[in-house]
């Protein structure tokens, strides 16, 4: 290939890359500057720097070695090639299951761990079935108005709680914290190393977690069922319904999110419950990954993230929290995302 026309075409691929995703070396620079204006995104800088679409991990961005190294000679073609081979090599996926820290999560997952979730998830189902056949036989077509409200309220409540948790889990916290760090923070950094990561999971790996809260919650409701009345469960049908559908989208909201880092292969419903918006759209959750993962936590139906996002919820939070405690927001995450390739 001619020196002049490799550095066109390598001149083109850094000016198409640059908008693709955000550097993870610039985390550092965003999180400060956010910090400081605490301002919501334009959709400008979310559409710039979130997951392209067609590359949700963002593997196709140049490093910035790719931006600094020196041009070829006219002529030189040896040196030409060389370069072009430097260029493949920076550019190869830096985010994804290719990023070393990702790796590293990836095998702090233990068999301790695995355990844990096989039998929360089989506890957890079991108590759905029978909570669900008893608010079946409970129900009377008089309460499915109040049903109905108090559903989309438990519901509400469900987005809101896996807000707290994600921002929670992301911003504050390390790996290295004993109990907590590698069963429950852990598989938070892996996923902004490697986004899709969470595709790659099976259905217990991935819903564990959520379906150990739902444990509790819905044992309560069953024994609720078991100790009071008819007349007592018609009179509190409301809050039963409120209690079922918010522990329900709980214990979903794993399977949820990993959805709407799915680009392919989705069922129909799925997907039509994603453009309807009635769980976590994949367009939506792209704001999110934008580095440095600071705003749009709630990960159910993300009804709330646009609200909370105007009210600076969460950036508010985390600025008292750090004046009192000297903590800084998301510094475990950032930690992990200089481990590069």
């Amino acid at each position: 290939m001619p020196a002049a026309r490799y550095l066109n075409l390598k001149q083109q691929q850094i000016k198409k890359t640059n908008n693709i995703t955000t550097l993870p070396l610039l985390a550092a620079d965003k999180q400060k500057h956010s910090q400081k204006a605490m301002t919501a995104k334009s959709d400008k800088e979310i559409l710039a720097n979130s997951m392209y679409e067609d590359d949700p991990n963002g593997n196709s961005a140049p490093t910035t070695l790719d931006q600094e190294s020196e041009q070829p000679a006219a002529g030189q073609l040896q040196e030409a090639t060389t370069a072009g081979a430097t260029s493949t090599a920076a550019t190869s996926p830096r985010w994804g299951p290719q990023n070393k820290g990702a790796q590293e999560l990836a095998s702090l997952y233990s068999p301790g761990k695995r355990a844990q979730e096989i039998i929360c998830v089989y506890t957890c189902i079991g108590l759905m079935i029978i909570n669900f056949g008893l608010i079946v036989k409970h129900l009377r077509w008089e309460r499915i108005s109040v049903a109905f409200i108090s559903a989309l309220c438990g519901i509400i409540t469900a987005d809101f709680a896996s807000g707290l948790v994600h921002w929670a889990a992301d911003t504050w916290g390390s790996v290295d914290l004993p109990l907590i760090g590698k069963n429950f923070l852990r598989p938070f950094r892996e996923h902004h190393l490697d986004p899709t990561s969470i595709t790659r999971h099976d259905f217990i790996e991935t819903n564990g977690d959520n379906f150990m809260v739902g444990i509790p919650i819905l044992g309560y409701l069953a024994h609720y069922f078991y100790i009071k009345s008819p007349c007592e469960i018609q009179q509190n049908f409301g809050w039963i319904a409120y209690v079922f559908l918010c522990s329900i989208f709980v214990a979903m909201t794993n399977q949820i999110h990993k959805w709407s880092h799915t680009y392919w292969g989705l069922p129909r419903w799925v997907l039509l419950l994603q453009s309807c918006h009635i769980i976590l759209p994949r367009k939506h959750h792209r704001i999110h990954h934008v580095a440095p993962h600071e705003t749009y936590f709630c990960i159910t139906t993300g009804w709330l993230n646009w609200p909370l996002e105007k009210l600076r919820f969460w950036s508010t939070f985390e600025f008292i929290i750090e004046r009192f405690t000297g903590l800084k927001p998301r510094d475990d995450d950032l930690k992990w995302a200089k481990k590069l390739t």
